[in-house]
Order: C-alpha cells, then structure tokens, then sequence
C-alpha cells in the first residue's frame, strides 16, 4: 500500500518523456511502458453485473470476472516503442503511413530501410515533436491492435514478427490479414483487445455492486457532455465536435486524460470521445465493432446505443485502441483494495 501510494504521489508531478502541455491532467505513469504499472491500468471489479438493456437485447456489460483495463487509450508513444521492438522489419504492416502524412495522424515517423526501420516523432517542426507522444495512436487497424496485445502479453520481447513476438498470445495469427483475422481470444490470454461487454462496463456501469445501472456518458453523467477544454476540468467534457474542435490543428486528438475530472466510473480516461476505441465485437464475418466516439463526430458517438463497423484491416484517424489485462493471482487483493479506492465521490 505505501508503494503504491507513492506512485501516485510522484507521477502526479511527472510528465511521461517529452511531453510538453501545461494543462492540468490525470496522473501520469512515471514511465509509459511498464505495463505493470498500477498507473496504466485500473481494475473493474463487481463480477456477475447485469447487462444494460435499455437498447439491445440481450445487452451489453455483463462481466463474470474481474478484470483490469487500460486506463489511457494506447498512446502514439507507446505504440512508438512497439514498432522499434518489433518493426524494423514490418513483415506485417504495423505502421501506417498516414501516420505521418496525414494532418490527423499520430505523426509517428519512420526512417531508413526495411530491416533497419526506426520510429520516432522526429517529423514534426523543431521543438514540437515531444508533444505527440501522450495523443492516442491513430490510423491503427484491428489486426494492429491484436498484435501490440500480443506483444504485450509476451513480455514485449524485441524481434521480428513471429509466434514469439506478435503473432501468438492473446490471439493466435501467424501472418493472419483480411478475414483471417477473425480470431477469438485464447483462454491463456494475459493483455488483450477489450471484449465489447468489458468496454461498455468499464465505459457506462455505475460501480455500484453487481447491478444493472449504468450511465448515459463515459463521463459519470446522465447529462450531455461538453467538449471544454478548461484548466481544472470541470467535469462532464470530452474530446468531440461541439461548435467546434476541441483542439484544433495541428493535434486535434487531446492528451490522454487531459479531461482529469470527466473519468469513468472506474477510473479509466477519454472513453467519450478522442478517438474510436477497437474491441473484440465481431459481425459480418469478420467486421469489428468501434465504441466512443471521436473528435470528428458530435455527443452522439459517446452515447451507449453508439457503435460502429468496419473492417479488421481498417484504421483511420479517427480509429485508436486500448487493452485490458487478466489479473494475475496475487494481485486480486490489491485489485479489492483498489476497487475501494477508485469508487466515485460524486456522481453527476
């Protein structure tokens, strides 16, 4: 408990490398790619929840276990770190070009020649290249996502993309593109895509026992979100088109947990708005299902009726990504605690 404390207490005061806003934000993580990291996840307790069917049947939320989940959207930094580990030869497409050369894009950068690939935000006019680092990925595809799961999963090993690296854990590729990437998740899974049911708990449920309450917004509110991005946080406010951008150029996406007061029941960030969130919802064969919103739509996407399609090859700069986490044994009684700590003292 008092190494835990600590953490919060010191990444409170620190910015992940190269981050260069000002703005009040949620506590960062003192060092963005260690995922064991209390300060990258949160756990999602309340086992056996009902699921929410006020627009679908049978619903949506209904989770049996208690899981952890991502409580930033993967970040362009993150994601940066994971194509120099596994990318210098892209056997399997993990950058995107757009990335660079599209206005929206996460302005990742790749340089050299396949075999010698390297990632960095170097593109950018001097002195702003360290403030892309905390903006989610975009211009990320399911089968991306798939992969950095499974990097995460096996210990973010450096290597060439194979069984060992991307291509097995989580979700068994082995080259797998198109149709083929419609994969379920193995029962040994460790780090993985979010489930649509552990999303939109995680997104909506009030944290309030094994019910069946959940919100209207991913912001702890029944109320319309606004899109102000104010220092401190009011509370209620996302990242989407309201009479305007949020931010405009040249980010448009926010940092993550730039809206400090408008979390999630849970604790988790930016589940209204930024950018579309992948999970592991399927229909059409082998479409995939996107949850959130983004900061091109109105309040519309962040409701819990909202959720689009498209292909598991797709990714636009709107199309971004976070991961949930199995709890390890041991951790199942920090995990109690932590669900304790994360209840909301206010609720809107």
């Amino acid at each position: 408990m008092q190494a835990r404390t600590a953490i919060v207490a010191v990444v409170a005061m620190l910015l992940a490398p190269g981050a260069a806003r000002a703005d009040t934000h949620a506590p960062w993580p003192a060092d963005w790619n260690n995922w064991s990291d209390p300060a990258l996840w949160v756990p999602v307790g309340n086992p056996g929840n009902a699921a929410d069917t006020r627009y679908a049947t049978p619903g949506y939320g209904a989770v049996g276990y208690t899981y952890n989940i991502g409580k930033y959207e993967v970040t362009a930094g993150q994601y940066t770190a994971f194509l120099n580990a596994v990318a210098k030869t892209d056997t399997y497409g993990l950058y995107n070009m757009n990335m660079d050369s599209s206005a929206y894009g996460c302005q990742i950068t790749q340089h050299g020649t396949s075999g010698n690939y390297t990632y960095d935000f170097s593109g950018r006019p001097s002195g702003t290249e360290a403030d892309w680092a905390n903006r989610p990925a975009n211009y990320v595809s399911w089968g991306d996502s798939a992969r950095f799961a499974n990097w995460l999963h096996n210990g973010q090993p450096t290597g060439a993309q194979g069984l060992t690296t991307t291509e097995d854990g989580a979700y068994y590729l082995n080259g797998a593109t198109g149709h083929a990437l419609a994969v379920s998740r193995e029962a040994d899974w460790k780090w993985a895509i979010t489930s649509e049911d552990e999303w939109y708990k995680a997104a909506y449920h009030k944290n309030d026992g094994a019910t069946g309450n959940y919100f209207d917004y991913p912001t702890s509110s029944d109320s319309t979100p606004s899109n102000d991005l104010i220092d401190p946080d009011p509370g209620n406010n996302g990242n989407f088109y309201q009479n305007g951008w949020t931010i405009g150029s040249p980010y448009y996406r926010t940092a993550v947990g730039e809206f400090e007061n408008s979390d999630c029941p849970y604790g988790t960030f930016d589940m209204g708005g930024n950018v579309w969130e992948w999970n592991e919802g399927i229909r059409d064969g082998s479409s995939r299902v996107l949850r959130g919103g983004d900061f091109f739509g109105d309040d519309a996407g962040l409701n819990p009726w909202s959720r689009d399609v498209i292909g598991p090859t797709d990714g636009g700069s709107s199309v971004g990504f976070r991961v949930c986490q199995v709890p390890e044994p041991a951790s199942m009684a920090l995990l109690a605690l932590g669900g304790l700590v994360l209840i909301r003292r206010r609720r809107k």
